[in-house]
């Protein structure tokens, strides 16, 4: 059972990183100050999600379906590690 639990949390690590480099990318699709923005500034990402959030939807959304993953299977997975 630890096999798959770390799997799954492997995959959710996967799904939250590729979904935050496309968020980023699509950033720096529209400006590149947005982008750098992005990357150091506080709170500029949410800004740009609310601003495009029809380029920013998807890629927001693989991200938090990552978090979610990694979030159930800690818990779920807990006694198993």
């Amino acid at each position: 059972m630890e096999i798959v639990v770390l799997i799954l949390m492997g995959i959710g690590g996967l799904m939250l990183v590729a979904g935050n480099i496309w968020f980023l990318v699509e950033m720096f699709r529209t400006s590149i100050l947005w982008g750098l923005g992005g990357l150091f500034v506080p709170f500029v990402t949410l800004i740009w999600l609310v601003l495009h959030w029809d380029q920013g939807a998807k890629p927001f959304g693989l991200s938090i379906l990552g978090a979610v993953v990694c979030i159930l299977t800690a818990i779920f997975g807990q006694g198993y590690l």
